[in-house]
């Protein structure tokens, strides 16, 4: 009896800017990381911190159709799946002082009570990532205190353990978490690629200023493609 072979799926190349992603041709698709970066209520629903601030949450929204479409893509083609969380303990004792400052200048102080609950405070409603991309069993759920997904956090261990090389980023804000995320993991040797359409940011300038300067010198931090296209560019 002939055994059958199962064909992995594989990743690449993906029509990206400034060049084909990843560099190395392609990948296979259980090298790769789909991180979904800090889509919480605090962030992108209503009564949360960024809707405190006064910003729209319209723009910090705007990626959640194409994330759960990719993360769809990615449960079917055997990607590994992170998630992850900002906010603080409830004693507020890894909240450094002047990020509680900085938020009460602006109205919504670190800790204090709101709509959500507690803003930025672990355990509380608006700390959940909304329904739209919730995490299903089994995927890696990172809890961080600051911006960038590998300060103070295993994210690091977690990738190597299981043999991870190459990543795709969503989530929000494009400018702030994902970026410092995109950042700690290019220097880290990790091959990036950050999807527009499944980001977002509190200025659609800074979202796009954020993009342009992944592109910047042949690809400074990685590379800038759609959901789409990884989708397009995945074989079986």
């Amino acid at each position: 009896m002939t055994a059958t072979v199962q064909t992995r799926a594989r990743i690449g190349p993906v029509a990206a800017n400034p060049y084909p992603w990843p560099y190395d041709g392609s990948v296979d698709a259980a090298r790769t990381a789909l991180i979904c970066i800090d889509w919480q209520v605090d962030f992108c629903g209503p009564g949360g911190y960024v809707d405190r601030m006064g910003y729209d949450i319209g723009l910090t929204r705007a990626g959640l159709p194409a994330t759960a479409r990719m993360l769809e893509h990615a449960r079917a083609t055997g990607m590994l799946v992170i998630h992850t969380r900002e906010g603080h303990s409830p004693d507020l004792s890894d909240l450094p002082a002047n990020k509680r400052w900085r938020s009460a200048r602006i109205g919504a102080e670190i800790g204090s009570a709101g709509p959500a609950g507690r803003i930025l405070v672990r355990g509380e409603p608006g700390w959940q990532i909304v329904p739209e991309v919730a995490p299903v069993p089994g995927e890696v759920l990172l809890d961080k205190p600051g911006k960038g997904a590998f300060y103070a956090t295993n994210l690091d261990l977690v990738l190597r353990t299981n043999g991870i090389t190459h990543l795709v980023l969503t989530g929000i804000t494009t400018d702030v978490c994902v970026h410092t995320t995109m950042r700690e993991a290019n220097d880290r040797g990790y091959e990036c690629l950050v999807l527009s359409d499944c980001t977002g940011a509190t200025d659609p300038a800074n979202h796009d200023a954020a993009l342009h300067m992944v592109t910047m010198q042949g690809g400074v931090f990685g590379a800038v493609a759609t959901s789409t296209a990884v989708i397009e560019g995945t074989t079986r």
